[in-house]
């Protein structure tokens, strides 16, 4: 499912790509599997509850996180497109103990949500991650605020990768097996 071009505004994209040391099917399986997801999603140092997660066109992954100074939040995926092990795309927005979407706490003027795709390609034994996010249904305000915080975005999906990268070495080490 492609997005149109009143939906997504590609002109404020952000992309971020990182090469795991992985399989593919380990990258997919530790990005789309709640047993996974719990040991690196988020903010690095905070802990995730997983409330619900349907992994199908349209089905949610909802969740809490909890930060390292006590906050709770909740964020949700709405996912568009599933093409294992190599695609993934889902709306991405912060939410309600619910699953309504609610604003950014941090930055209100972001969009609800964000179109995220996610790719991985197999190159030598590992795997390269790209992640391609739009704003969703954003007004030119909204639209202009995701592309001032492209930085902040990098650096937050930089560490998350890099905690996904260390979980994904350990499960190796411990000769436990991601793909399952």
């Amino acid at each position: 499912m492609t997005p149109s071009a009143s939906t997504a505004n590609s002109a404020t994209e952000f992309v971020f790509s990182r090469t795991f040391e992985a399989s593919r099917e380990d990258v997919w399986n530790a990005f789309t599997q709640p047993e996974h997801l719990k040991h690196w999603w988020g903010t690095p140092g905070s802990s995730i509850e997983i409330a619900r997660h349907e992994l199908k066109p349209g089905g949610m992954f909802h969740y809490s996180m909890k930060l390292p100074d006590g906050r709770a939040m909740w964020g949700r995926f709405i996912f568009r497109e599933i093409a294992a092990p190599e695609r993934l795309a889902w709306l991405n927005g912060f939410s309600d103990e619910h699953g309504g979407l609610t604003r950014n706490p941090w930055v209100p003027t972001m969009p609800l949500e964000t179109l995220n795709t996610l790719t991985l390609a197999e190159q030598d034994g590992k795997t390269l991650l790209t992640i391609t996010s739009v704003p969703f249904n954003a007004s030119d305000e909204e639209a202009g605020v995701f592309s001032a915080g492209i930085n902040g975005m990098k650096m937050g999906f930089g560490a998350s990768f890099k905690v996904l990268a260390d979980y994904l070495t350990l499960t190796k080490q411990k000769g436990e097996n991601v793909c399952k």
